[in-house]
């Protein structure tokens, strides 16, 4: 998945005039503070450089995650109803440049930040979007934010696995309250993060929450102790990105975990492809998490010629009949 070319270019011209060597050592700090610090509440990034760093390193990745995720989202739900969107935890926007390449009908955007400078480059990096002066920032701590109003569709990605346990729940409980129709929480495919969207989602659930994607039920979890639920988004890498995360790859693969809640039944229960399909000659077989709760192997041979066809098609992350 690509960046808005746009985007892509707005990007790069933040570290024009900033030495390759100092955005060298700010990346190598930020992966320490997000490796070592996360969960504590602690402000991660702060200063400006640290933050054209983070857009360059982060941001692509975060865009594959949070369009697949939508997307997963628009499969089962009309994309026209979604009109309002509120996005916490913004950062440099990405979540608002997801939702806005994949929702057409968008109208108003409100983003909520608690740190100046990320609020400061999202807005250069906003200067070529159609849907600009339609985004309205808030400049606020999520875990303390006294939200009001009501939104087709909430997003908070990456950026719940910052809080410590006891904000995060009070947040998501915050967060439903202002929830329209749908809300979508986006973390790292880790087993941590998916142990927090397992409480998240059971939270969510005892408050009548309907589990849009990618569950196909409403029921307890069937993945065994130690298993996670996660999938995996392609990204292509620019020369700077590649600089910056220290590989030669043209490409990395984010793993990321997913979660949506409708205020409504969803009607569209279809099985879902846990990991990635296993192709042998003249048969494909399946993992999946089915509408009955229940984690099944399925093997598709070439006999099954529309099912064969549909499964060589798919990937993990897809719906299966």
């Amino acid at each position: 998945m690509d960046l808005p070319n746009d985007l892509k270019y707005s990007i790069e011209q933040l570290a024009v005039g900033v030495p390759h060597g100092k955005l060298l050592e700010t990346s190598a700090d930020i992966s320490s503070k997000y490796k070592n610090e996360s969960g504590q509440g602690k402000r991660l990034v702060k200063e400006k450089a640290e933050t054209i760093v983070y857009a360059i390193v982060r941001m692509p990745a975060t865009y594959g995650a949070v369009s697949s995720a939508i997307n997963y989202l628009l499969e089962m739900v009309d994309s026209a109803n979604i009109k309002t969107v509120l996005d916490v935890g913004s950062g440099t926007g990405t979540a608002v440049w997801a939702a806005y390449e994949c929702i057409p009908g968008i109208e108003t955007v409100t983003c909520l930040e608690r740190e100046p400078e990320m609020i400061e480059i999202a807005k250069t990096l906003m200067q070529s979007m159609p849907l600009k002066d339609k985004v309205t920032w808030l400049q606020g701590d999520m875990s303390t934010f006294d939200f009001s109003g009501q939104y087709d569709l909430v997003i908070a990605s990456y950026s719940l696995n910052e809080l410590a346990e006891a904000d995060r729940m009070k947040l998501i409980e915050k967060l439903w309250s202002c929830t329209n129709q749908y809300l979508l929480i986006v973390e790292p495919g880790t087993p941590t993060a998916f142990e927090h969207m397992k409480i998240i989602r059971e939270c969510l659930i005892r408050q009548g929450a309907s589990v849009v994607a990618p569950c196909p039920h409403n029921a307890e979890c069937p993945l065994p102790a130690g298993d996670w639920c996660h999938f995996t988004s392609r990204v292509s890498r620019t020369k700077l990105h590649k600089l910056l995360k220290g590989g030669e790859a043209p490409f990395e693969d984010e793993k990321y975990s997913y979660l949506v809640f409708s205020r409504a039944q969803s009607g569209k229960k279809k099985s879902r492809i846990l990991r990635h399909p296993v192709i042998e000659s003249g048969r494909i077989t399946l993992q999946l998490c089915t509408q009955s709760s229940s984690i099944e192997t399925r093997a598709i041979t070439k006999k099954d010629k529309v099912l064969f066809k549909t499964a060589r098609k798919s990937k993990c992350g897809d719906t299966f009949l």
